[in-house]
């Protein structure tokens, strides 16, 4: 039984889901974050990162600010040797420094992206379910609205902590100081300093997880009546996901490109102890990039972009509804009443007594 069939015929508890989604998330930020790792090598070899400097890193889930400490000894944007190309770097980084090199930097990072996309995936399943049963007519409005809704509560709850965790990168303090970090950044700039970056996030994520979604159950449906099939298979969800994520990708390309200059933007503010307060405002950011590249420069780096988005949201959504479809045929498995055992000789001589 394929997964659409079995998560909409059996109940799937909200524990299942985020199982599903921690597990597809897990699964995607593994596949995914030795492109951006290579990316970021190759980027550092045209143009070195000094000391205090910022960079964006992607485990495909959500993006990191990573703060350069110490020049370029940070083991996944160090460059041990001149790199021809993205295969040329692939090679070159498993054979002078190990395959794991291809995960380095990963770790801190999944212990919010994690959490937030497990928030956000089930979330988006609990809301969508409630709103298709109430919105009759207009139900296929339901993922559109129940995306957007989903990724504003995600990036709510997970906003403060990506700020905590590169204001305790960029001063090189431990965990344990986390306290002091928190309470130095609200003296300075206030309690809503610790959402600080969260407008130009909510700005690319939320259209971007309303197209996502909307698209997505669109094509699913769509493919699964070309294919004639009551449910979604495997491919046809990979394939779902790949196409949405594409589509939405480039319609909010120009808000990725100002999220991406901010995040970078702030990141050195707080390497350099200066007020967060300093940093430009989001139409600031936008009128600056088109008064130096002009409209186009709001479009710097789509290929790159849709390299990385495509295939991430792909993982994440196939594997994501495979694992529904485990917990659902389980479920179903437990539902379903064990057939009657048949009659043996001796009880159908008693019946005719």
């Amino acid at each position: 039984m394929s997964s659409q069939n079995v998560s909409e015929s059996f109940h799937i508890t909200p524990l299942q889901q985020m199982v599903a989604s921690c597990s597809g998330a897990i699964l995607t930020s593994l596949i995914v974050t030795p492109l951006d790792v290579v990316k970021i090598r190759l980027q550092a070899q045209k143009t070195p990162l000094s000391k205090g400097k910022c960079f964006v890193y992607c485990n495909g889930l959500m993006d990191h600010i990573c703060v350069c400490v110490n020049g370029n000894t940070k083991a996944w944007y160090k460059a041990p040797g001149h790199f021809s190309g993205t295969l040329d770097a692939l090679m070159k980084i498993i054979r002078v420094e190990g395959i794991t090199s291809l995960w380095s930097g990963l770790p801190p990072t999944l212990v919010m992206a994690v959490p937030a996309t497990v928030i956000y995936f089930t979330c988006y399943d609990q809301l969508v379910a409630i709103m298709k049963s109430r919105m009759g007519e207009r139900a296929d409005l339901a993922p559109l609205l129940a995306g957007g809704i989903a990724r504003v509560g995600s990036a709510t709850l997970i906003s403060p902590l990506e700020l905590i965790r590169t204001k305790l990168q960029s001063e090189r303090q431990s965990y344990k100081e986390l306290s002091a970090v928190i309470r130095s950044s609200v003296v300075t700039d206030g309690w809503l300093s610790l959402w600080r970056g969260w407008g130009p996030t909510i700005l690319r994520d939320v259209p971007f997880s309303a197209m996502y979604w909307y698209n997505y159950e669109k094509l699913k449906g769509w493919l699964c009546d070309y294919h004639g099939v009551r449910a979604a298979t495997f491919s046809i969800t990979f394939l779902s996901g790949a196409a949405s994520g594409s589509i939405a990708s480039i319609v909010t390309l120009p808000f990725d490109v100002v999220k991406t200059r901010r995040q970078v933007e702030l990141g050195e503010l707080q390497v350099q102890k200066l007020s967060s307060r300093a940093s430009s405002s989001t139409w600031h950011v936008m009128r600056t990039i088109v008064a130096e590249s002009g409209a186009p420069g709001l479009f710097a780096g789509f290929m790159p972009r849709l390299i990385k988005v495509a295939p991430a949201c792909a993982i994440m959504i196939s594997s994501y509804e495979y694992g529904k479809a485990f917990f659902g045929k389980r479920n179903q498995e437990r539902q379903t009443p064990p057939p009657p055992l048949p009659s043996t000789p001796t009880q159908v001589a008693h019946s005719t007594h």
